[in-house]
């Protein structure tokens, strides 16, 4: 939380009596208390000001919400709808965009996979998002790249704000509560039910007013200049594909009670056969095969398919039809040589934490030394450790520091992790102190 409490909007009474459902007619009224709960009951906003609009599906439609939107004025606000958890790719199945003087767009990219052209109108902009480290890839695949951004539930962990998501924000600043209910939606589903659109229209009605308050916030506690060097990373960086791991079947859930190597083959066996399946039916994986399934049957090794068929996860109809699949995958698994087996992978970067003490007892108080300073700084400027800076980067450091520990070279070495000017101006020299070993 901030020392002060923001600035919070209400709604204010129309002339009919009726309470106003537009964040335009909102009286700024100071809050009363430190903390974030309010007495005043926030004012459900069911429906944007202009009336749901239907998705955009055509050219001809998408080239009159690009000459809307370049006639527009002010900050863009922005959000893509995916469909985690229902699907294999993670690209955007609805485009949300809302500009003063535009309006709000909902645009279908399934019909239209490229959105350049929107791009282009809306380039000299400012684009506001909400945790636009998710969106930021499905949108570049589309052709929507930001030059300048705000994103807003980053703003609001660098203001110290305990609750980040966009509905508790607009709640506490705005007054004025959200429905999250369709968050876990299907949106690759046609057509899109009135309900949804409605919801989707929502998540950008009020994100240039929260993005206002949230920027005034940042102004009062003198953390402009921070949030600025995290958006302009953000853009820098936050369209890029997630970094492929080498080996993403380690990371099956519950592969730590699987024992062995040839145990650990029969898990890289099914988990690529599934992902396979997968991506051809565009289908998350774990709607083909879930892990827990993976793993019993690693657990297992099953012969044939009337004892696979017993295991837990095995039961559904369409995970039965594949059954022949996973028997083909258990049995390449059984007739690996010894040397084909999976071996553990080199470890990249420091061990894990727990394991310091017995490996290098100086490395160990070096990095509790540096944690302490992380923390304390970061609790008196009121924001989370992990946004002053990355842990991996304060582990990195003191793993392995410069030879030479100076300010320089510890600001050198933690600007190649990605450190922010902002971060090191708040954690040096206090960290190039802990590196040191301690006098006796």
């Amino acid at each position: 939380m901030t020392d002060e409490p923001p600035l919070r909007r209400r709604a204010a009474e129309s002339r009919t009596g009726e309470v106003s459902p537009h964040p335009s007619s909102a009286v700024p009224e100071p809050a009363d208390a430190g903390t974030e709960t309010d007495t005043g009951a926030a004012v459900p906003l069911t429906a944007p000001r202009e009336g749901t609009p239907a998705p955009v599906a055509t050219p001809a439609e998408l080239d009159e919400v690009v000459a809307r939107f370049a006639a527009g004025t002010g900050p863009v606000a922005l959000d893509a709808e995916r469909a985690s958890g229902y699907r294999y790719s993670q690209r955007a199945y609805l485009v949300q965009l809302r500009r003063e003087g535009a309006g709000t767009a909902l645009v279908d990219p399934l019909p239209l996979p490229d959105l350049s052209a929107l791009d282009a109108a809306i380039a000299e902009a400012e684009w506001v998002l909400h945790a636009a480290s998710q969106d930021l890839a499905c949108l570049a695949e589309v052709g929507l790249r930001p030059r300048r951004l705000f994103d807003t539930e980053l703003a609001a962990r660098l203001a110290g704000f305990e609750r980040v998501g966009l509905a508790a924000l607009t709640e506490q600043l705005l007054g004025f509560s959200l429905e999250k209910h369709h968050s876990a939606a299907d949106w690759s589903s046609r057509p899109l039910p009135e309900s949804w659109l409605t919801y989707a229209a929502l998540d950008v009605e009020l994100l240039v007013d929260l993005r206002d308050a949230l920027d005034e916030e940042l102004d009062r506690q003198g953390k402009s200049g921070w949030a600025a060097e995290e958006f302009a990373a953000l853009v820098r960086g936050g369209a890029r594909p997630p970094r492929v791991r080498a080996e993403p079947w380690r990371r099956t859930s519950g592969i730590h009670r699987v024992r062995g190597a040839r145990a650990q083959a029969r898990v890289r066996s099914l988990w690529y056969a599934r992902d396979q399946i997968a991506a051809r039916r565009d289908a998350a994986p774990g709607r083909v095969l879930p892990d827990s399934a993976i793993v019993a049957a690693a657990e297992l090794d099953p012969k044939d398919e009337k004892t696979l068929l017993t295991l837990p996860g095995f039961g559904g109809r369409s995970v039965r039809r594949l059954a022949r699949t996973w028997l083909a995958a258990l049995d390449d698994a059984r007739q690996l040589p010894d040397d084909a087996l999976p071996v553990s992978p080199a470890v990249e970067g420091p061990p894990p934490p727990h394991r310091w003490a017995e490996r290098d007892p100086v490395a160990a108080g070096r990095l509790a030394r540096c944690r302490e300073v992380v923390v304390g700084t970061a609790s008196a400027h009121r924001l989370p450790a992990e946004n002053l800076i990355a842990p991996d980067s304060i582990r990195r450091l003191a793993w392995q520091p410069p030879e030479d520990i100076t300010d320089a070279t510890v600001a050198e070495t933690l600007r190649t992790f990605g450190a922010r000017e902002w971060q090191l101006g708040l954690l040096l020299p206090a960290l190039t102190e802990a590196l040191r070993v301690p006098s006796s």
